[in-house]
């Protein structure tokens, strides 16, 4: 197949989806949107895209958007989050869901690949799952959807559990796609550090209260990973990072900590990234926060899961 197939992407944020189909060297990507500022410019240094729109997407004229085979959005997961206040639709980025209808009306691509929280299945004893689908299928499309975690279908050490839905214009393409195998071999927390800075290390002087709780623990070097939680300290499954969220960007609440030669010391966001799959290539601005890049990791998703899912939808074309 030498034509590329085309794809446009809502809620892009620092382009994990596009970079996951992107990968499969069969797909360009035409157009991403995206409305944080701050993830604009990571997104602007990585992206091979023809066109970034920074619109609010519902200012956005649905006949302006790029004609498209494949349709993708990792729509806001806050209003269906367990660290969210869970208002589903009553939330306005909950609505954000139905402009994904409409432009799926007017362009009808091939196929939509939508990602959200594992939460969004059960919130509502599944009634805004079953409402995204039914949706769905009122304009004419196939749904399969599945929960795939990270650590179970990549070889990446982050336990994170994600709703993948996939939307198929014709039953042929349903029928014949399958979701991606579980793999055994998984990569160590060792796999992931960069050279540490200053700034990560969590010293007695800098961090009294936190390290009053660190120094009680006896791990040793690189056995267990840690957050701590406002106000008590956390330990995770050995050797395995928790699910990264956004709002390890607020003041370094929930960002994973771990014990390294002797010093104890939080993740740096390009670690974040490491454990989200990035590639080494991939660029971070200079002139956006820390805290602001570990909020893009959280928010992002884990990229060789995308890719997987990804080979297997475009093998249908």
């Amino acid at each position: 197949m030498d034509k590329k197939i085309n794809l446009v992407s809502l809620f892009a944020g620092i382009g994990g989806i596009d970079l996951g189909f992107e990968q499969t060297k069969k797909v360009q990507v035409l157009w991403q949107n995206e409305f944080d500022l701050n993830a604009i410019k990571t997104l602007k240094l990585n992206s091979k895209a023809l066109e970034i729109d920074s619109r609010d997407i519902l200012t956005v004229p649905t006949k302006e958007i790029i004609k498209h085979d494949i349709l993708t959005g990792g729509f806001p997961c806050q209003p269906f989050s367990l660290a969210g206040k869970q208002q589903s639709f009553n939330d306005p980025r909950g609505k954000l869901i139905f402009k994904i209808f409409d432009i799926i009306k007017f362009h009808s691509p091939r196929i939509v690949f939508l990602e959200n929280v594992k939460n969004l299945k059960s919130i509502n004893k599944g009634k805004d799952l079953e409402r995204i689908i039914s949706n769905l299928e009122e304009l004419g499309y196939h749904v399969k959807y599945k929960v795939l975690n990270t650590s179970e279908y990549s070889d990446l050490p982050q336990n994170r559990e994600r709703l993948y839905i996939i939307a198929f214009k014709y039953k042929k393409d349903f029928l014949a796609y399958e979701w991606p195998k579980k793999q055994n071999k998984s990569k160590k927390i060792l796999d992931i550090l960069e050279p540490y800075e200053d700034y990560q290390i969590y010293s007695e002087k800098k961090y009294p209260k936190i390290y009053s709780f660190l120094k009680e623990q006896n791990e040793n070097d690189l056995d267990g990973v840690y957050q701590w939680r406002r106000v008590y300290l956390r330990k995770n499954s050995k050797n395995i990072f928790p699910t990264l969220t956004a709002n390890m960007g607020t003041g370094g609440h929930n960002v994973p900590l771990i014990k390294q030669d002797g010093i104890w010391r939080k993740i740096s966001p390009r670690e974040a990234l490491n454990i989200q799959g990035y590639p080494k290539n991939f660029k971070i601005p200079n002139d956006v926060s820390k805290g602001q890049l570990y909020k893009q990791a959280g928010n992002s998703v884990s990229v060789p899961v995308i890719n997987k899912i990804a080979k297997k939808i475009v093998d249908l074309f």
